[in-house]
């Protein structure tokens, strides 16, 4: 009953003209970043940040969130229609989606995408919705020594999990963990790595990172593609007929039910989220396939999987944000960052001290979910057309509203400036092909990190075993310590990069 009366007080919330507003506005905007390759959920949050800090927490909160799972939706037009996955979650959509289109399938598969993200965003909310209440009584029962073990494990998770480079994901969590600390020493006031700047004694900004690193590094990136990209066709003359056969409902619903599943579970764990659930997906409908051959050639199941899995995914990830106070992504850890900005801890005392908060951010993915499919189909054509837009006339725009962004934050050129030196380092990692989001988790969890190593070494008066003599804090070092050694293990290691190479 409880469980009932938590919804009631989030849809109270949700509910409210004000919220839908910022819902449909996040979704609509998060359907754009998705349809227009290369912007991507994190950048366009990262940009946002700043504006939101004069928004209703709550409101904010709604419209941010709505933009994640939005793109999820988004990302599924452009890789249908032209081949080109506007997610990185999408991108296995592509290899189906783009073959339904060619014979003029293309509205039976953006359909059924858009049906099965719907199914697995409203299962997943529920999912969340369940599992927050009992997950944050259990993390009043962290201490120092357990918050401390959490954050490692899950920077250990979000390095294996994620693929790429083992050595440069860990790089660029240190790096992260380094720039974190900038600043004043928290205990004793002494300066860190400021080099005599004044500017740099409160810390470097998060919004100053994140929208370096991830917005402008970005645009230097797509710039450099644009202006070399050949044209690809469009399958817009093919869309029609958008309500799947029974055939293909027969062919998907297994298929939307196993990736939701699949996306839930891996959309909890660090460093999983949407990409790893549509990836996954996709293999496993492949192998449960009576007639394998089929996949790649235009096989529904290949469509209405992983686009499940990534929707259900993007939904949990919230789970540890909202129940920890731990990010899972980087989209969470800009979120976490939204939350500090408005004064809010993250955490489980989120759940007692702000319940209409809590609760109308989980409503809202229903609303949001809602929205999103009756957006989405009658405007498929209207989000086509922006495909045609070149990319140099939207960059101006973007780099002036992202400019506006980061000088309001502290009226300070130097963060400007700050922010142009982390997108020409942004671009660098793009060039060596260094995922940057280790190094957002890294600078977030960075300083939570030292703090509650500090508060554990002084209750224990400088004892470490105290980390591993604890049961919850052993447990989850032994299961960061078994992660890390089945990655190191060149067997395991190379069944990962041959995943992700077939995919």
């Amino acid at each position: 009953m409880d469980l009932f009366a938590n919804l009631a007080t989030g849809f109270a919330v949700a509910l409210t003209w004000a919220n839908v507003a910022f819902c449909f506005l996040g979704v609509a905007l998060g359907t754009l970043v998705g349809v227009l390759p290369g912007i991507g959920p994190v950048a366009t949050i990262a940009m946002l940040l700043p504006i939101t800090f004069h928004f209703e927490p709550a409101s904010a909160l709604i419209m941010l969130a709505g933009i994640y799972y939005g793109a999820q939706y988004g990302g599924s037009t452009t890789s249908i229609l032209v081949n080109l996955p506007g997610e990185a979650s999408s991108v296995v959509t592509c290899l189906d989606g783009y073959q339904m289109a060619r014979q003029g399938r293309a509205g039976a598969a953006l359909a059924i995408a858009a049906l099965g993200s719907f199914f697995a965003g409203c299962v997943a909310t529920l999912i969340l919705a369940t599992l927050a209440p009992p997950l944050a009584e259990l993390a009043f029962k962290f201490g120092p020594a357990e918050r401390f073990s959490l954050m490692v494990l899950g920077l250990i998770a979000a390095v294996t999990l994620a693929h790429g480079s083992l050595l440069k994901a860990v790089t660029m969590i240190v790096l992260g963990i380094l720039l974190g600390m900038v600043g004043a020493d928290p205990e004793v006031g002494r300066m860190r790595y400021t080099f005599g700047l004044p500017q740099l004694t409160d810390g470097i900004d998060f919004v100053v990172v994140a929208m370096g690193i991830f917005a402008f590094g970005e645009i230097i990136a797509n710039l450099e593609r644009s202006s070399g990209g050949g044209i690809r066709e469009v399958f817009t003359s093919n869309i029609r007929g958008l309500w799947p056969t029974r055939e293909d409902f027969r062919l998907a619903w297994k298929a939307v039910l196993r990736g939701t599943g699949i996306g839930s579970v891996l959309g909890i764990l660090p460093g999983g989220g949407a990409m790893l659930g549509a990836f996954a997906s996709y293999m496993i409908e492949k192998k449960v396939a009576r007639d394998p051959s089929r996949f790649g050639k235009g096989a529904i199941e290949g469509v209405a999987g992983p686009e499940s899995a990534n929707n259900a995914g993007a939904q949990t990830s919230f789970i540890p944000l909202l129940t920890l106070g731990i990010p899972s992504n980087a989209v969470m850890a800009l979120m976490v960052g939204a939350m500090i900005i408005h004064g809010i801890q993250p955490g489980p005392q989120v759940m007692q001290e702000r319940p209409e908060l809590f609760w109308g951010m989980i409503a809202s993915m229903w609303v949001g979910n809602l929205l999103l499919v009756i957006l989405n189909l009658p405007m498929i054509g209207i989000w086509v057309k922006l495909l045609s837009v070149p990319y140099r006339l939207l960059y101006p725009a973007i780099m002036v509203l992202c400019c506006i962004g980061i000088y309001s934050l502290n009226n300070s050129v130097f963060d400007v400036g700050l922010a142009v030196l982390f997108g020409l380092l942004g671009y660098i990692f793009i060039k060596l092909k260094c995922e940057p989001a280790p190094l957002i988790l890294g600078f977030v969890l960075g300083p939570m990190l030292e703090e509650n190593l500090r508060k554990a070494m002084t209750i224990s008066r400088g004892d470490p075993t105290v980390f591993v003599t604890r049961p919850l804090s052993m447990s989850m070092l032994l299961i960061a310590a078994v992660l890390l050694l089945i990655v190191v293990l060149p067997t395991v290691r190379r069944t990962r990069e041959q995943a992700f190479q077939e995919s």
